[in-house]
């Protein structure tokens, strides 16, 4: 359980750093023979700060609940 606070430790700082991420996908609009047309689409992910400090402290407890065993 040590080491899983400690992931969620990092995870949720991590989170509480950034306020999410984007990437792109690229999708195949129509494929006629020869003539292929693709579309790339943005998507972004996203999550509020105190999300990224809950699973910190989720952390956070996990250790110090090891610790007491």
């Amino acid at each position: 359980m040590k080491t899983l606070g400690i992931v969620l430790i990092v995870i949720g700082v991590i989170m509480a750093l950034t306020k999410g991420f984007s990437f792109v996908t690229e999708k195949e609009v129509a494929d006629i023979g020869p003539l292929e047309i693709n579309k790339k689409e943005n998507k972004s992910v996203g999550w509020p700060t105190y999300a990224g400090v809950g699973v910190a402290l989720v952390g956070v407890v996990l250790v110090v609940s090891s610790r007491k065993r």
